[in-house]
C-alpha cells in the first residue's frame, strides 16, 4: 500500500470485523468482539459473517442479527459510558448498526496509550 506504513496498519487493524464490533459499543471488550463474531451474531452487507480478522471497507453496514440484539452482554455494552464510539463509524443503537465511513487515521482511533506504529512496522521490516 502506498503511504505512511503506520497509518496503513492502524487502518487495517481498526478495519477488522471485529474491531468494528468493538469500537461500536456492540460489546464490552475486545476479547468479547471476537467471540461475539466467531459465534455468528454479527452481519456484513446482511450476510452473517463468523471471521473475526474479516476486512470491514467503507460503505459496510455491520450490524448485530435479530436474535442476538436482546443479549445481556450486548443491552450492558451498549450502556456503558466509559468509551465513546470514534467518529469514523456511523453507529445507531436502536437498529444495533454501524456504518464504516471511512478508514481510520492513527489520530482517529482511541487508544489508551501512546503508540508508534512506525516502530512495529521497524521491527518486522527486519
Amino acid at each position: 500500500m502506498k503511504g505512511d506504513s503506520g497509518e496503513n496498519l492502524v487502518g487495517l487493524l481498526e478495519c477488522r470485523l471485529d474491531a468494528v464490533v468493538y469500537r461500536a459499543k456492540f460489546v464490552p471488550t475486545v476479547f468479547a468482539a471476537r467471540q461475539f463474531v466467531n459465534h455468528g451474531h454479527v452481519t456484513v452487507n446482511g450476510r452473517k459473517v463468523n471471521i473475526p480478522s474479516f476486512a470491514v471497507k467503507p460503505g459496510d453496514v455491520v450490524a448485530v442479527k435479530e436474535a442476538s440484539r436482546q443479549m445481556i452482554l450486548v443491552l450492558e455494552a451498549v450502556g456503558l459510558a466509559e468509551r465513546d464510539v470514534p467518529d469514523y463509524l456511523e453507529t445507531d443503537h436502536t437498529k444495533m448498526t454501524t456504518k464504516l465511513a471511512r478508514v481510520p487515521t492513527l489520530t482517529d482511533v482511541p487508544y489508551p496509550v501512546q503508540m508508534e506504529p512506525n516502530l512495529v512496522v521497524e521491527f518486522y521490516s527486519r
